[in-house]
């Protein structure tokens, strides 16, 4: 009967050493520390294929140097546009739509507020289409994958398509026309 008691107390003293202890009010008032909860973990894209991922691709993509009017020179102004907003700088974010960001379709102002629901903004970036032209001007379009946080916590995951237009160097168009400026962006809806 004592073996039985024994490994009864035992167990109780291991139960009670590996039980989560919590801060009593007493251990509050006398400066001990809490640990705070855990942060979520980063919100991270779903893999090239699957549903709400980038089209899978594993050709091999040849990353030469690439001028500033390519397509991969547009692609390039995506990526800059994204990286600003992640670093929440929307008002330089802004600035690279046409018209010094007037083809965003908001003010500066309104603009920075459609930002402030998400704790957390990322951006997948494409490969470009092929450049096309049309009156003037051309066009590329680039794929982009939008995930992260919201800060009520919730992920939000979706497609956009950015469309980028610069004017052909033709007489009379500017530096600044001639390069690349978003023109549109098309979300798919949010899931």
């Amino acid at each position: 009967m004592s073996d039985r008691l024994a490994c009864l107390a035992a167990a109780a003293i291991l139960a009670a050493c590996s039980a989560p202890s919590r801060p009593s009010a007493d251990d509050v008032d006398n400066g001990m520390e809490t640990v705070p909860a855990a942060e979520p973990r980063p919100a991270e894209p779903p893999a090239p294929g699957p549903r709400g991922g980038l089209a899978e691709d594993r050709t091999p993509v040849a990353e030469p140097p690439f001028t500033a009017t390519s397509a991969q020179g547009a692609a390039n102004i995506v990526q800059t546009y994204y990286a600003l907003l992640e670093e929440g700088r929307p008002a330089e974010a802004r600035r690279l739509w046409s018209g010094a960001g007037e083809a965003s379709g908001m003010s500066e102002a309104a603009f920075a507020a459609s930002f402030g629901r998400y704790g957390e903004y990322r951006a997948r970036i494409g490969a470009p289409g092929a450049i096309e032209g049309a009156a003037g001007s051309l066009y590329v379009e680039v794929p982009v994958e939008l995930y992260g946080r919201l800060k009520s916590g919730e992920l939000f995951r979706r497609k956009a398509t950015v469309t980028l237009r610069r004017i052909n160097d033709v007489p009379g168009s500017s530096a600044e026309d001639r390069r690349w400026h978003i023109r549109t962006i098309e979300e798919a809806a949010a899931r």
